[in-house]
Parts: C-alpha cells; structure tokens; sequence
C-alpha cells in the first residue's frame, strides 16, 4: 500500500485549499475543467463553494471536504513541515490566517485558519 492523499474534514473547503497551497511548495489547487464546472453549476454550486476541493502535489493529493461539524474535538494526527528559515516561515503563515499555539525548542505549533494542529520544524 502507498498513502494516495490526506484528508482535511473542514467548513470551508476552497479556502482551506487555497491556504495550504500557499503554505506549501509545487502544491497547487487542482484545476476546474469546463465540464466539471458545468457540474457544479447543475448542483448550484461553484468552484468557490465546492464540497470536494483536490489539492495536486509531488507524489501526494490533499483532499479538502465539506463537513458540517469537526471530527471530534482535537486532531489526532497533524503535519510537521520543515523550513530552512523556520522564524520567517512561521511570519509568513500567520500571514496568511495561521495561528501560533506554542514555540518549542526546534519547533512551532500552530493552527490553520479552520484550527487544525501543524507544526513548522527545523530542518532534520
């Protein structure tokens, strides 16, 4: 077995892709064809209020879908990310609607804008 994609349950779909495309390297938000756009509109829907939202990376697809309510009440897996300047990282998510939970020695902790743990890591 391989891990094809990770899962985000969130309200907010398209904004939760687009933030973490920002966040990471050669991921990008998973283009809209004609026809499929044409299937969103025969459900009254859009690209921007898209239940389903897929996320194309190298090796790896983020899926973001639409739930009412989270999961349970903390996450019980989370992404650690590395970064060669992690300071100016972390400045620059918080940019971008993170927040930071805790500093820790070789590590930051944070939230995204939807309060899904990540953690910005020193290089290992």
């Amino acid at each position: 077995m391989k891990l094809a994609e990770i899962v985000f349950d969130c309200e907010h779909p398209a904004r939760l892709a687009r933030f973490w495309v920002a966040v990471l390297d050669g991921f990008e938000v998973r283009a809209y064809d004609e026809a499929e756009i044409a299937r969103l509109a025969g459900l009254g829907l859009t690209p921007e209020t898209d239940p389903v939202v897929m996320v194309d990376g190298p090796g790896l697809h983020l899926c973001f879908q639409k739930t009412d309510t989270r999961a349970g009440p903390k996450n019980k897996v989370h992404l650690d990310v590395s970064a060669s300047d992690r300071p100016a990282e972390v400045d620059r998510v918080r940019a971008l609607g993170a927040t930071v939970v805790a500093e820790l020695a070789s590590s930051t902790w944070l939230h995204d804008p939807e309060g899904n743990d990540f953690c910005i890591t020193d290089p290992r």
